[in-house]
C-alpha cells in the first residue's frame, strides 16, 4: 500500500483524535475533526463494538498516520526497538520521534510533518553542516540542525515560525537569530511524545 494522497482529515476522524496533519488549519475553525468527529463512511445508527484485535490495530494505525510512515518502515522500527535494551514500546516511540522530518516539525520549522518531509527532501535542512535529504534519518543527541542560508529556505521557515508559535519540546532547543537553527539536546523519551498512545498494545500486536 502506497502513501495516502487523499483527504487526510479522514484519518483523524478514523483514529478518533486530532493528528495535526494539516498544519495551522488544525488550530482553526476549519478543522474537519472539530466540525465532524464521527468516523468517515456511511452513517450507521449502531456501530459494532470493536474487537480486541481492532483496538490494537487502530493504535498502530494511529501512530503510522501521525508520523507518516508506511507498514514496511514501521516494521523496521519495531524490529530495531525489539533488539534494543529497555522497554520496547518506549524505544519504538523514541525512534519515531528521532526522524528528521519529525524533528523539523517539532522544532517549528514546518507547519506539519508532511511539509517538514518535503523540506528535507528538497534539501532545505542541514545536519551538522551537511545536507541531509532523507526524511527518515535518525538524529542523535548533540546534532545541530540548520536551515540553508538561501531565500527560498528562509522564507519557508519564517512563514512557519510566524504562523505557529507552538512550544519547542524539552529535548530540543531553537535559535531564530540570523539563520534559524535547532539542536537536539538529548534523545527523546516516552514523556516527550506528543501523541497519546498505548505503545504496549502495538507491541502485543506486532509480537504475534
Amino acid at each position: 500500500m502506497g502513501r495516502i494522497t487523499g483527504p487526510v482529515c479522514r484519518l483523524c476522524r478514523r483514529d478518533g483524535l486530532k493528528l495535526f496533519l494539516k498544519g495551522t488549519r488544525c488550530d482553526t475553525g476549519k478543522c474537519a475533526f472539530e466540525r465532524r468527529s464521527t468516523p468517515p463512511g456511511m452513517v450507521q445508527k449502531r456501530r459494532s463494538k470493536p474487537t480486541e484485535y481492532g483496538i490494537h490495530l487502530r493504535e498502530k494505525q494511529k501512530v503510522k498516520h501521525y508520523y507518516g510512515v508506511l507498514e514496511r518502515q514501521f516494521r523496521t522500527y519495531f524490529a530495531r526497538a525489539e533488539r534494543g535494551k529497555g522497554n520496547t514500546g518506549e524505544m519504538l516511540m523514541s525512534l519515531l520521534e528521532r526522524r528528521l522530518d519529525n524533528i523539523v516539525y517539532r522544532i517549528g520549522f514546518a507547519p506539519s510533518r508532511a511539509a517538514a518531509r518535503q523540506m528535507v527532501l528538497h534539501g532545505h535542512v542541514t545536519v551538522n553542516g551537511k545536507r541531509v535529504d532523507v526524511a527518515s534519518y535518525l538524529v542523535k543527541a548533540g546534532d545541530l540542525l540548520r536551515i540553508k542560508n538561501r531565500t527560498k529556505s528562509l522564507q519557508l521557515v519564517h512563514a512557519s515560525l510566524s504562523a505557529n508559535r507552538r512550544d519547542v519540546p524539552d529535548f530540543l532547543s531553537r535559535s531564530e537569530a540570523g539563520v534559524p537553527e535547532g539542536r537536539v539536546d538529548r534523545l527523546p523519551s516516552a514523556d516527550d511524545v506528543s501523541l497519546p498512545v498505548q505503545a504496549n498494545l502495538i507491541i502485543e500486536l506486532c509480537s504475534k
